[in-house]
C-alpha cells in the first residue's frame, strides 16, 4: 500500500506539531530551572502533559503515514484544539492575531489534508473490497 499526497503531508504536518509540541516543552524546562515561575510543581505537572501531548501527536503522525484510521481521528482532534487556541489568541483580553494565524494556518492545512487522505482511504477501501 503506498502512502498518497494528501497523507504525506498530514504526517509531515503532525511530525512538525509534535516537534514544536517538544520545544514548548523545553522552553518550559528553561522557565522552571531558571526560576521563572511561581508553582514548581504545577510546572513539572504542565511539562510532563506537553511531553504526553507531543508524544500522542507524533503517535498520530507514524500512524497517518501507514494508513490507520485512527491516527487521522486523533490528528483530527489536534488541529481542532489548534483552532481552538488560535480563536482564543484573538478573542482573549490581550489579542495576539500574529500568533492566532501562526497557529491556524497549519490547523487548517492539517484539516485539509487529513479529510482529503480520510476520503481517498476509503475510495482505496472500497476499491480493494472483493464486493467492489
Amino acid at each position: 500500500m503506498s502512502i498518497t499526497v494528501p497523507e504525506r503531508l498530514a504526517t509531515a504536518l503532525l511530525a512538525l506539531e509534535g516537534l514544536a509540541l517538544l520545544c514548548v516543552a523545553g522552553w518550559e524546562v528553561v522557565a522552571l530551572v531558571g526560576g521563572d515561575t511561581d508553582d514548581p510543581t504545577s510546572s513539572i505537572a504542565l511539562i510532563v502533559l506537553t511531553v504526553i501531548g507531543a508524544a500522542a501527536v507524533v503517535a498520530f503522525a507514524v500512524a497517518v503515514s501507514r494508513g490507520q484510521s485512527w491516527g487521522r481521528s486523533g490528528g483530527i482532534v489536534t488541529q481542532l484544539l489548534m483552532l481552538a487556541v488560535a480563536l482564543g489568541a484573538v478573542t482573549g483580553p490581550a489579542p495576539a492575531p500574529g500568533f492566532a494565524l501562526v497557529v491556524a494556518a497549519p490547523a487548517v492545512l492539517g484539516l485539509v489534508a487529513l479529510f482529503s487522505a480520510a476520503r481517498r482511504a476509503g475510495v482505496r477501501r472500497k476499491q480493494e473490497s472483493p464486493e467492489g
